[in-house]
């Protein structure tokens, strides 16, 4: 068994080596504490015995442990294809076996660090992985992006400026093709988040979730209807194309929970 609260307390403790005045590295460290808990209920609604509950949330806790050296080190998080956040997270837990201050148990921890290096890439890359490797690869990325959707509700475009530029935008063609055509956005790493690309990008997430139960939570929490009504969209020809993708991603949530069963 996984001492959970210990660990809470150690990454709150490597956490705060870093400096908690500043916003982005406080929100990352709410982040991996939201998705700690995200994974437990995605992992309790797969029906996973106590012991894979557990360390689900780990990988959750520790999922973004590289978003602080990160930051630290460019003082923003939009370089991941200069820095991957998730290769720097499995060198900051194997520097000094610093994992083993979480879990000593040496199974678990490969599917941890290969948890972690899949979370954030387009797709997981599952030839290399155990069948027990992919589980936890997909319950992760899952879990992340419940948070992102629960962040893209309550925290992202909160400034007067952020939100008028989300609602005086434009969508681009290349986002709104692979919208509709049901495709995780690729993106290239230039696009900006204060955009109404940046939200369409966002709910883009919801086309590569891997669980039934996972839809089924972002069907309860309404997130699709609660992103997108924060905004008063201006364009004529903007606010259309929104109403059409909605009704395109309400859709697909409602028939891949049916096509899960």
């Amino acid at each position: 068994m996984i001492d959970l609260e210990k660990c809470k307390e150690e990454f709150i403790k490597y956490t705060e080596q870093f400096d908690m005045e500043n916003e982005g590295i406080k929100r990352k460290q709410e982040h991996s504490l939201r998705v700690m808990e995200e994974s437990k209920k995605v992992a309790e609604a797969l029906n996973l015995d106590e012991e894979k509950v557990e360390v689900a949330e780990l990988i959750g806790l520790l999922h973004d442990i590289g978003r602080f050296e990160q930051y630290k080190m460019n003082n923003t998080y939009l370089n991941e294809m200069l820095l991957d956040h998730a290769k720097l997270g499995v060198k900051v837990l194997i520097k000094d076996d610093y994992i083993k201050k979480y879990i000593d148990d040496k199974h678990y921890i490969d599917i941890i660090l290969k948890a972690i290096i899949n979370h954030n890439k387009y797709k997981i890359m599952e030839n290399d992985l155990t069948k027990e490797e992919v589980l936890f690869a997909k319950i992760i990325r899952d879990a992340d992006k419940l948070d992102i959707l629960y962040e893209g509700e309550k925290i992202y475009w909160n400034t007067e400026r952020e939100k008028e530029n989300v609602e005086n935008g434009k969508i681009s063609v290349k986002i709104e093709q692979q919208f509709k055509a049901e495709r995780q956005v690729k993106k290239l790493g230039n696009e900006r988040n204060d955009t109404v690309d940046g939200l369409l990008i966002l709910l883009s997430y919801i086309y590569d979730i891997n669980f039934k139960e996972t839809l089924e939570i972002i069907k309860k929490e309404d997130y699709v209807d609660k992103i997108l009504n924060r905004f008063d969209f201006k364009d004529e020809e903007t606010k259309e194309k929104i109403e059409n993708l909605r009704k395109i991603l309400t859709r697909y949530i409602r028939l891949n929970i049916r096509k899960r069963d």
